[in-house]
């Protein structure tokens, strides 16, 4: 059944449009393939030929959208017999053509379309509409690269035809394709827009490259071009020449809330948040409704530690979008900063309900409990979360990345927990996924036997695993630390020495020996490695750590206001870092001075981490100082539950108990603080405060024989 005629001519009269393509436009086209002939002289057969081509364009598109209503093949054959009547009355059109190659795509008759085309390339090799039209069907058959037209499925439907080659090979061709319309005509910017696409997709980045400042160089406000080019740069890790491109552009123009954006992009890249947030308030103000433009600013100002002015952008995100599961996931990250941790987990549980199965949701849920104390319920999440994804799809890469991020954040929960064979079980899973996670778990192993104690163990896995990764600095960096750890001071700093390289990355590595000085108690070299940490260039936040271990270098020779002077620096640039905030209010509560601001310092500490056993460790201490016993009873008892093998902590309990006249639990506390101080490191070992808890324990148990009938088994219980 054929559309009915008269329909189609009223339609032609009227001048209706079809979406965005219009006999107007294919009118436009007939106009410029023939600008050189006025209207007033053209004869009756051009009105003919003219009047022809709209009625097979307007045939052709009623067949069309009866198709795409019900699917009827002989719908699809109508559209695509008048499209190419019309195409051959007036091949210059693209209009026609693209709506030709849509038909063919719509139809799945992608190769009849290619064998015609090709035809008419041989006979007329540099025939430009043909091979507009050959650009537009292999683009059609990429599908996700976003090749024009309006109504196309954008993915193979099921029992399509497709081209009988790879995506590579299609690729490949789409670029021959473009490259010779560009050589046709040079003046094509929309083509060659094309081109630098379809090279950044064959990953050939200089080509694109190329032919992007090869359209801005005739044109250097074209927009498409401009923003092509800053996310190839920025795609290439080149932050600081997308910025030069585009500060350039922004400051001899009007920039449109787009460009701001993308220059947002590059200051966030270059690590430059403040600008970053002024270019995309800029952008938001331009366009407020553009969401993207109102996430790049809650994502800079998230990253510059503004929670309260992220908050608020990411409710109007909400408010706007309430369907994304990202902006519930920033909402309840923020929630957990400002330690409201209750409408953190809301906000989680949203994120869940719209993608139940991401893995950034259900690391952070598992965060988000262990912050709460959770710990057995964060295990939980992630085993589930990891079973869950064995049982479907392991092979998959995505997956194998989705499940070495959850092995990662599981085997650092049991280390929490001080569950070592655990940890190093589900970091050896994880070494199955990869080269890349083998080599980040064999650290994270490492690491769990150091933390464990076991120097040995620690020591042959970084052997067998230097065997594999010989140059892997992070395995090198730690069987350094290892030895330092053994005692071996010289030959780790040898060792660290040797990965210096001149660069700003040998901040890491500065550090790294400073820490092996310190432990080695050799605070003139450790200060000075400190020190040359320091200097590096960097942002303020690049200066926190090495500050922080000069605080410490100099509290451990008892130059206390040096270290004083130190801590205060770290809190100047970071208010809330809780290492400085914990070693300072100890320091302080140590001395027995100044004891409220030493609470409050390492309550500030533990605002940031509740559950650390060392803070709560510090918070009982300076309790005890303040000779509020019940109180730092509490804070002691929760920090053993903690780390039940840290020898001052248990050290700490005995003296609190021996002052609130239980002297059998303090000669227990302190008897346990001598078993762990016997298992501690070389560098670990105290001998002053081993003496002082020996001298402790003797005088008490004295004092407990004494007190008990003669006959009667002397030992504390």
């Amino acid at each position: 059944m054929k559309p009915h005629c008269n329909i189609a001519r009223r339609l032609f009269l009227a001048g209706l449009a079809f979406g965005a393509l219009t006999p107007s436009r294919v009118a436009a086209q007939a106009d410029a393939s023939n600008s050189n002939t006025p209207r007033a002289a053209e004869s009756p057969d051009l009105e003919s030929k003219r009047a022809e081509t709209y009625y097979d364009y307007m045939m052709g598109h009623i067949a069309e959208q009866m198709y795409e209503s019900t699917s009827r093949s002989e719908y699809a054959t109508q559209a695509i017999d008048f499209y190419k009547k019309a195409y051959a009355l007036d091949p210059s059109s693209a209009v026609i053509g693209e709506r030709l190659a849509e038909m063919y795509w719509k139809a799945q008759r992608l190769n009849e379309a290619l064998q015609e085309a090709q035809q008419l390339l041989k006979r007329a090799p540099n025939n430009l509409p043909t091979r507009r039209l050959l650009g537009r069907i292999y683009l059609r058959s990429l599908g996700g690269v976003g090749a024009t037209g309006t109504n196309g499925s954008a993915g193979k439907e099921p029992g399509s035809q497709e081209i009988p080659f790879g995506q590579a090979e299609i690729i490949k061709r789409a670029i021959e394709q473009y490259r010779e319309i560009c050589r046709l005509d040079p003046s094509d910017s929309e083509s060659a827009l094309w081109l630098a696409r379809l090279y950044r997709l064959q990953n050939s980045h200089e080509k694109a490259e190329e032919v992007l400042r090869g359209i801005l160089k005739t044109d250097p406000q074209n927009q498409q071009a401009v923003e092509q080019l800053t996310q190839l740069l920025l795609d290439e890790g080149k932050s600081a020449n997308a910025v030069a491109l585009l500060e350039g552009i922004v400051q001899h123009g009007t920039p449109s809330a787009s460009l701001l954006s993308l220059l947002g992009d590059a200051y966030t890249q270059a690590k430059d948040l403040a600008k970053a947030e002024k270019v995309y308030r800029q952008a938001v103000a331009l366009d407020p409704s553009e969401m993207n433009y109102q996430r790049g600013l809650g994502q800079t100002l998230l990253a510059e530690e503004k929670f309260q002015d992220a908050l608020s952008v990411y409710q109007k995100i909400a408010e706007n979008d309430g369907d994304d599961p990202d902006t519930y996931l920033r909402l309840a990250q923020i929630y957990r900063q400002l330690h409201q941790l209750d409408k953190a987990e809301e906000n989680l549980l949203q994120a869940r309900r719209r993608d139940p199965r991401r893995v950034e949701v259900i690391y952070n849920e598992a965060m988000l409990y262990e912050s709460q104390g959770r710990f057995e319920d964060a295990i939980h999440v992630l085993s589930d979360a990891i079973s869950g994804i064995k049982n479907q799809t392991a092979s998959v890469p995505s997956s194998a990345r989705a499940l070495a991020i959850l092995y990662q954040q599981l085997g650092q929960l049991y280390r929490e927990v001080q569950n070592y064979p655990a940890a190093v079980n589900t970091f050896q899973e994880m070494q199955r996924l990869g080269d890349e996670e083998d080599r980040r778990a064999r650290l994270w192993i490492l690491d769990t036997y150091r933390a464990a104690k076991d120097i040995p163990k620690a020591l042959e896995t970084a052997r067998v695993a230097l065997e594999k990764y010989p140059n892997d600095p992070g395995l090198v960096s730690s069987r350094a630390m290892l030895l330092g750890e053994k005692g071996q001071t010289d030959e780790a700093v040898k060792i660290l020495r040797s990965q210096l390289t001149g660069a700003e990355s040998d901040r890491d590595t500065f550090l790294s020996i400073a820490q092996v000085y310190e432990r080695g108690r050799r605070y003139k070299e450790a200060e000075e490695a400190a020190h040359a940490a320091e200097v590096l260039p960097g942002t303020p936040r690049d200066t926190e750590m090495p500050l922080f271990l000069l605080g410490a270098i100099y509290e451990r020779q008892k130059e206390y206001d040096r270290a004083e002077e130190f801590f205060k620096k770290v809190l100047a640039i970071n208010p809330r870092n809780s290492m400085a905030l914990n070693y300072y209010g100890y320091m302080l509560g140590d001395l027995g001075t100044r004891l409220d601001e030493a609470r409050a310092l390492v309550q500030r500490a533990l605002d940031e981490e509740p559950y650390n056993g060392a803070y709560l460790d510090s918070l009982g201490w300076v309790c005890y100082k303040q000779n509020k016993l019940a109180e730092a009873e509490t804070f002691l008892r929760k920090a053993v539950e903690r780390e039940s093998h840290d020898p001052t902590i248990h050290s700490h309990l005995g003296d609190v108990y021996f002052r609130s006249g239980r002297k059998d639990l303090a000669a227990a506390e302190w008897e346990k603080s001598l078993a762990e101080w016997h298992r501690a490191l070389p560098t670990e070992l105290e001998a002053d405060k081993v003496a002082e808890v020996e001298k402790k324990l003797t005088q008490v148990k004295h004092h407990i024989a004494q007190q008990k009938p003669a006959g009667e088994d002397t030992k504390p219980q």
